[in-house]
């Protein structure tokens, strides 16, 4: 039994730990003919990469990919291509003394009760560092749907740092790559540095929510009732690590909402249907509307904190634990490109999942 890997036709599959030789990615099911080299892979990964800046673990990896398989003469074979990031800057010893230890907030306790072996070093599989290589199987995604569906766009950006939020009016998506957050709002950047430079420098974390826009993303992809796009975005995004909650479009907000507020009203324009709002966040019934397709999701505090906790030994023993290592006070920096190569890869999926299913034949509208 597999559950290291996802997706129907463009499949992934994830594999190596954090503090092993290296990690990386399968990824079977892209079509041929896609051009594709380690440079459209390392483009993505140097977002994703520790070390970047104050605010991330210092860990220095410089997560070069390596592509072993699948790709020649510079285009996508149709075969697996096989993805390796070699890791260079393990400190092991840092996590000497919770050998025997459950850090709270972790899967140590839960991976122990279930498997009854772990990989303390790190967290081994349940590490964020295993994240590179989705964003490296991203990476082939979003190769691919730059060929099938040019013009396609995925951005990711943070909206929530603790109780600090981005203001909507501030809106610019300029700014995204203009700051060390991914944040659309020059002017939440600056207030945030400040304020996680103070819990960093404390030894304590804070949680994030990162919000994925996929613009340009075609009509009629998805399905019902079991293979609806937004169940498998929303799957995607929680398999990410130290996520704990995903909405699509208004999402909880729309609890909120009466149904004249919430249903987005169409009419027909020159070019197709037209929606007077995006409520539902580009997707109706699970299938893809043509609009904007907005999703988010929250991120909780990193665990790993110097603040001592309580907590039990395997012996069952009570006892105190800090965590010492290199880690990133708020998680959510990083989770922004992941976030975009889950995303990719998903749309990517039901776009073969569609052609597949009805060639891309269309119901006519007017």
């Amino acid at each position: 039994m597999s559950m290291n890997s996802f997706g129907h036709v463009f499949r992934v599959t994830t594999w190596g730990e954090s503090h092993g030789p290296a990690l990386g990615a399968t990824v079977d099911g892209c079509p041929p003919g896609v051009p594709l080299g380690e440079a459209d892979l390392q483009l993505w990964l140097d977002k994703r990469k520790p070390g970047q800046s104050r605010y991330t673990t210092q860990r220095r990896e410089a997560d070069a990919v390596e592509i072993l398989s699948g790709v020649f003469e510079g285009v996508t074979t149709g075969t697996p291509i096989q993805l390796m990031i070699r890791n260079t800057d393990q400190r092991s010893k840092d996590y000497g003394e919770i050998a025997e230890k459950f850090r709270p907030g972790h899967a140590d306790i839960t991976y122990w009760q279930k498997y009854g072996v772990r990989d303390y070093r790190g967290g081994g599989r349940s590490s964020a560092r295993e994240t590179a290589a989705r964003v490296a199987a991203g990476g082939v995604a979003r190769a691919a749907l730059a060929k099938l569906v040019p013009g396609l766009a995925i951005t990711g950006y943070m909206v929530r740092m603790g109780e600090r939020e981005i203001d909507r009016a501030r809106f610019d998506l300029a700014e995204v790559p203009q700051n060390p957050f991914w944040v659309p709002d020059a002017q939440a950047a600056e207030d945030w540095a400040a304020y996680l430079d103070g819990l960093r420098k404390s030894g304590n974390s804070v949680g994030a929510t990162i919000e994925i826009s996929a613009r340009g993303v075609p009509a009629g992809l998805g399905a019902p009732i079991y293979a609806k796009l937004d169940t498998d975005l929303a799957a995607a995004m929680m398999s990410i690590n130290a996520v704990k909650g995903v909405e699509i479009g208004e999402g909880m907000a729309a609890a909120e909402l009466t149904g004249d507020a919430n249903a987005d009203e169409i009419t027909l324009g020159p070019d197709g249907p037209e929606y007077s709002s995006n409520h539902a966040g580009g997707i109706l019934g699970g299938i893809s509307t043509g609009q904007e397709i907005v999703l988010r999701f929250a991120v909780k505090p990193t665990s790993s904190i110097l603040t001592p906790r309580r907590t039990i030994t395997k012996a069952g023993a009570a006892t105190e634990i800090v965590t010492k290592g290199r880690h990133d006070p708020c998680v959510g920096i990083r989770a922004v490109p992941v976030g975009e190569a889950m995303a990719a890869c998903v749309i990517l999926d039901h776009l073969l999942l569609d052609r597949a299913q009805t060639g891309g034949e269309r119901g006519a509208i007017g």
